[in-house]
């Protein structure tokens, strides 16, 4: 069950609150699935405004137990707007803040550690064209070398380079990210490139000759996305993922 966290509805303005609640239901599904790395990950969104301000996890609290009111706001040189006792994974801000401070577009960044996504992270060819999803993950994919645990503030303008205006990014010996321009988008954005892992390792597992799709597939299945999801992004299926967690335990609106 969540952690009991007292409710700062009254505080945030209602497109701030709503956010929260998106945010909340994403880390929930992200420990759903079975993609938290204990207290290790994190996932920002920002904050509606001009100020750049946006929402991380409390460091030490599961994803299965974040709430809205439990997201911290910090500001782009880690100042909490709203006062809380719990810390955020310095890390985790050093890599996000980096991705918001000059990406307008990036509502949502999402970071991960999953074994596929890690394992594909060590392999020197990357993510390989062998699934349809991978070709839409290929699509707008970019890999940023592994420096250490990012707590080094001069890693940012490496991580803005590497990822340049690409939606996902491959962290070598490290991890996955996506930046989306909204939570619904970049919930879908890696849920297709962390499936392309899951392909990639169980089909290397099988210890046969993989088929490699051409380029121009690739091109051609990344441009139609926009008609596959009815024009909707991943908002085609992020109604029913919040129906998913809701029903599960609807605490995240707290």
């Amino acid at each position: 069950m969540a952690t009991a966290v007292q409710t700062i509805q009254e505080q945030v303005s209602a497109e701030e609150w709503q956010v929260r609640q998106d945010l909340a239901a994403l880390y929930r599904l992200v420990a759903m699935h079975g993609w938290d790395d204990l207290v290790f990950t994190h996932i920002t969104a920002r904050v509606p405004g001009p100020e750049h301000h946006f929402l991380i996890n409390p460091y030490g609290i599961l994803f299965e137990s974040v709430t809205a009111s439990s997201l911290i706001k910090v500001d782009l040189e880690g100042n909490k707007i709203i006062e809380t006792p719990y810390p955020f994974n310095p890390a985790g801000f050093t890599i996000h803040s980096a991705i918001h401070e000059v990406r307008e577009d990036a509502q949502c960044v999402i970071h991960l550690h999953t074994r596929a996504g890690v394992a594909v992270s060590a392999q020197k060819e990357g993510l390989l064209p062998i699934s349809q999803q991978a070709t839409v993950a290929l699509g707008s994919l970019a890999y940023h070398d592994y420096e250490g645990i990012a707590l080094n503030p001069d890693e940012k303008v490496r991580l803005q380079r590497d990822l340049g205006d690409k939606i996902a990014m491959i962290l070598r010996n490290h991890g996955t990210l996506v930046a989306g321009p909204s939570i619904a988008d970049a919930w879908l954005s890696m849920y297709i490139l962390e499936t392309s892992c899951q392909i990639q390792i169980a089909a290397q597992a099988g210890g046969r000759e993989l088929i490699l799709l051409g380029e121009e597939i690739t091109r051609i299945n990344y441009e139609n996305v926009a008609e596959a999801t009815a024009g909707q992004g991943g908002q085609i299926a992020w109604t029913a993922m919040i129906d998913k967690v809701e029903r599960h335990d609807p605490s995240f609106r707290n």
